[in-house]
């Protein structure tokens, strides 16, 4: 069932921040033997007694590549950024160093906390920035790597789609005319279509979930999926909450608080920045609890959640939840949760394994959206506009090694 990838796979990054300098590091350290890459399915799942990492292409073989809106080196980010330690930062300094953005594509009016930016590509539309951006990308493949895109760049302003997002011909004039509604984002993806590189958006942004990008995926035969990790906070509904349901406990109230330090949460401190997350984070619990099958227990909840930038924190994200449940002769009860996680750490494996699941389906001629990676998201993205979204972490997970079955098998 081997389909291991002979070559070098290039993972390329816009945003070289604190996720993007953790995954780096992590794959360095344990190609070094000196940390495992622990959370990744694609390191310790395997299927039917096959591991997944016969499958796909070796940590040996993986390569980098970034763009970012400052000019500091991996190294710098990753010791800026404060998750790993001294004794892990000195074992592979030089490696780090060597690792520079190239210019990225910025608008201040997207994450106004970015303002003082100046690592900035230059032009005069949007269009002429995607042909930079697929310049750069044809330099990362110079020595015939395969190549994947992940977005680990910042939260941008809430966005809905308007027209210039209905279809391709629209977004392309929109790409030339500097049509306000064009995130950053959204031209890194379609710079990564274009130039055939499956993409995968891990932010809550309006990326490649837009009918014209896919379109253009399905156009063009590249895999894509977002969006935005499911790390913390979210990762935790979507294990409990199931199993509230499974046992039919009623569910009055979620009140969820974030406390975050570091560069994601001062961009969240900003209102249309967290306005993205919000939206996000709030539509988990009525895909897994469908109200509208027992409006006894789950048709009036009242669900909050809220993040404070607290820069005491770092990247040490504290993920506080409240549920207020009722059970038996609707007696309430309470469960608190208090996830002392570290943000970085959560979400370096899930670019890892999406990099590579995304490459494998690439080689396996799967284009458009790669619904059996939603396991990896907080708003997972579905093949049909407008169709229920499974959230169910463990029905995620069985989607997904179905997925990857095939693959190794097809």
């Amino acid at each position: 069932m081997s389909n291991a990838p002979a070559g070098k796979l290039r993972i390329l990054t816009p945003g070289l921040g604190a996720v993007s300098t953790t995954l780096i590091a992590g794959i360095i350290l344990s190609r070094k033997g000196l940390a495992k890459p622990i959370g990744s399915l694609t390191e310790y799942g395997d299927i039917d007694g096959v591991p997944v990492t016969d499958l796909v292409t070796s940590l040996d073989d993986i390569e980098f590549g970034a763009w970012d809106v400052y000019d500091e080196s991996a190294y710098d980010v990753a010791a800026r950024s404060g998750v790993l330690s001294p004794l892990h930062l000195a074992a592979i300094e030089s490696e780090l160093r060597a690792i520079k953005p190239l210019p990225g594509v910025f608008d201040p009016v997207w994450v106004k906390a970015l303002a003082d930016a100046d690592h900035i590509k230059q032009g005069d539309n949007l269009m002429e920035m995607a042909d930079q951006l697929v310049d750069d990308i044809e330099s990362f493949r110079a020595n015939g790597e395969r190549l994947v895109m992940v977005w680990c760049g910042s939260t941008e302003a809430y966005l809905e789609p308007t027209e210039v997002h209905a279809d391709l011909a629209s977004f392309e004039r929109g790409l030339k005319s500097n049509d306000p509604a064009i995130a950053p984002s959204q031209v890194y993806a379609y710079a990564a279509i274009r130039a055939g590189v499956p993409y995968a958006n891990g932010a809550p942004n309006l990326s490649v979930d837009i009918p014209a990008l896919v379109e253009m995926a399905e156009l063009h035969g590249v895999p894509i999926i977002g969006k935005d990790f499911k790390t913390g906070q979210t990762l935790m509904k979507t294990i409990l909450a199931p199993g509230l349901k499974s046992r039919r406990l009623g569910i009055r109230g979620w009140f969820s608080t974030n406390i975050l330090g570091n560069r994601d949460g001062l961009v969240l401190d900003h209102p249309d920045n967290f306005k993205t997350k919000e939206v996000s984070k709030l539509g988990v619990l009525d895909s897994l609890l469908e109200p509208e099958k027992n409006a006894d227990l789950y048709g009036d909840i009242t669900h909050e959640v809220r993040i404070n930038y607290y820069p005491p924190r770092g990247d040490d994200k504290e993920g506080w939840d409240n549920i207020d449940i009722f059970g038996w002769l609707d007696y309430p009860m309470q469960i608190k949760v208090d996830f002392l996680c570290r943000d970085s750490i959560l979400a370096a494996p899930i670019v890892l394994d999406l990099a590579r699941l995304l490459d494998l389906a690439n080689r396996k001629g799967r284009g458009g959206i790669q619904e059996f990676l939603n396991y990896y998201f907080k708003s997972p993205q579905p093949m049909t506009e407008g169709a229920r979204v499974e959230h169910n972490l463990f029905t995620q997970e069985e989607n997904l090694f179905d997925a990857i079955r095939k693959m190794a098998t097809g």
